[in-house]
């Protein structure tokens, strides 16, 4: 009790001098306050996320913090079902396990659809458009995959194709060509698992999120990669970006001109290439 109202006559003292101050309309007040930013990237997901605070989301929320004069805080957690689940676990809610949502989260695809369906966030800062590619042994897929499926994709009903398990490029390859191609998928728990097949001729290709690829491969010239665009692929790129709540306007406003001058300067694209991978502008 006496702790409380000691801390109560300290505020109340100090009212007058903060009155007189003059504010920092910027709406960051509780941040600055507070003096750190907490970050939200997922756990185990190389080049982006990885133990111990590494990788390209980590970087980029630590260079984002530096630029508000914020101390960063970069927490992990495991994706749920969708991304849905992750807003609300990371950002606006909590987990019901009793994870502390975070001001910030990272790598969220900027899409007008995901947007609508969740109005508790606020989606922006688009820092990189990642897009799907296929990693080839060219000795067995002499061409890079372009026109239509049945002419891009016929060499997989002879060779077999990695994907990482309940990906993009999974669902894809598993329904494409009325799923002429399903025997030659072969299913690998991480990309990084499925490029080594390939890098060792298990396999003859992988098709995964070009990032992941490249982090992956760490610049082997055994494998080519070309970008996947095919008719039949309805999301072949999309923008990462970040979410906030949906009432953190200011946040937002502030981290997006961060953003803007990390591009200006170059920062953004040295944090890609420091991890192996070619930043591609949102």
């Amino acid at each position: 009790m006496k702790t409380e109202r000691r801390l109560w006559l300290k505020a109340l003292a100090a009212a007058p001098l903060a009155a007189a101050l003059p504010a920092r309309a910027d709406g960051l007040e509780a941040f600055r306050q507070r003096g750190r930013l907490r970050f939200a990237v997922y756990n185990d997901f190389p080049p982006y996320s990885m133990a111990g605070g590494k990788g390209i989301d980590a970087d980029l929320a630590r260079a984002l913090a530096a630029k508000l004069g914020l101390a960063p805080e970069v927490v992990g957690f495991n994706a749920d079902e969708d991304m849905n689940d992750d807003l609300r676990n990371m950002v606006w809610k909590g987990h019901y396990l009793g994870t502390q949502p975070a001001d910030v989260m990272m790598h969220v695809p900027v899409d007008p659809y995901l947007a609508k369906a969740n109005d508790k966030v606020r989606i922006f800062g688009a820092y990189h458009r990642e897009a799907l590619a296929l990693a080839r042994r060219p000795e067995q897929v002499r061409q890079a995959p372009s026109g239509s499926a049945a002419v891009a994709l016929e060499v997989f009903t002879r060779e077999k194709i990695g994907v990482e398990t309940a990906s993009l490029a999974d669902a894809f390859l598993l329904g494409v060509l009325n799923g002429r191609l399903r025997e030659n998928v072969v299913h690998f728990k991480t990309v990084g698992e499925a490029a080594q097949a390939a890098l060792e001729g298990k396999i003859a290709a992988v098709m995964a999120p070009r990032a992941e690829l490249e982090a992956a491969l760490k610049g082997r010239g055994e494998l080519l990669i070309d970008t996947v665009n095919l008719p039949e692929l309805q999301t072949g790129s999309w923008p990462l970006g970040m979410a906030v709540k949906v009432e953190e306007q200011a946040l937002a406003d502030a981290i997006a001109a961060a953003l803007a001058e990390l591009k200006r300067d170059g920062s953004l694209a040295e944090i890609f290439r420091r991890h192996g991978v070619s930043h591609s502008p949102a």
